[in-house]
């Protein structure tokens, strides 16, 4: 049987092909706050990587707080693009973002952040960067996050493309508006998996 990596290997309980993971950085957010986070010097020595993310705002607001991930510190919007699928128990929907010049296309945080943000709570996630190394095609990213207030809440499953060939040496992670911190024990895990 071949390998299943991911975010479905990760989740599974024991874990499936555990030594197919190794742990390559792990933040936690002191007291303050951190306004972003990044992994950077990322080896280039596996197939794919994987970040687990438990997390929330110091700042509780009712209002949408869209995340981004951002590759080797791209700023420019019109190199991503996302789409969604979610469901909060009672109703279901699906979204796209695509290589826009004024919005973030890389939401691929935004169940995270919107979660966090909406209900003073940790959510969260498990977001896949596939072939990160690769130098002849686009990245592609898969996450899978979600919040739960007490049988309220949401799930979200979402992918993302990075329009560009180059390796990815840097991650970083930030809400979208930039008016929001992370709140002090969220926790970032980054793996590279093999």
């Amino acid at each position: 049987m071949a390998p299943i990596l991911g975010i479905w290997a990760s989740a599974a309980q024991p874990p499936l092909y555990a030594s197919s993971f190794d742990s390559i950085a792990t933040v936690t957010v002191g007291a303050g706050g951190s306004s972003s986070i990044t992994f950077s010097s990322i080896p280039s020595t596996y197939k794919h990587l994987q970040i687990r993310c438990l997390t929330k705002f110091s700042t509780v607001s009712n209002s949408d707080a869209y995340g981004i991930i951002q590759f080797n510190s791209d700023t420019n919007y019109l190199n991503y693009s996302t789409h969604g699928l979610y469901g909060d128990g009672a109703s279901v929907g699906a979204y796209a973002v695509v290589q826009n010049s004024t919005v973030p296309g890389s939401y691929v945080m935004d169940t995270l952040f919107s979660g966090a943000g909406q209900t003073n709570m940790f959510a969260t996630q498990v977001i896949d960067i596939l072939e990160y190394t690769n130098t002849n095609k686009y990245k592609t990213v898969r996450s899978l996050s979600g919040w739960d207030a007490n049988g309220s809440g949401w799930l979200q499953l979402t992918s993302g493309l990075w329009s560009s060939t180059s390796s990815v040496s840097s991650i970083t992670l930030v809400d979208k508006s930039s008016a929001r911190n992370f709140a002090q024990y969220s926790s970032f895990a980054l793996y590279g998996i093999k």
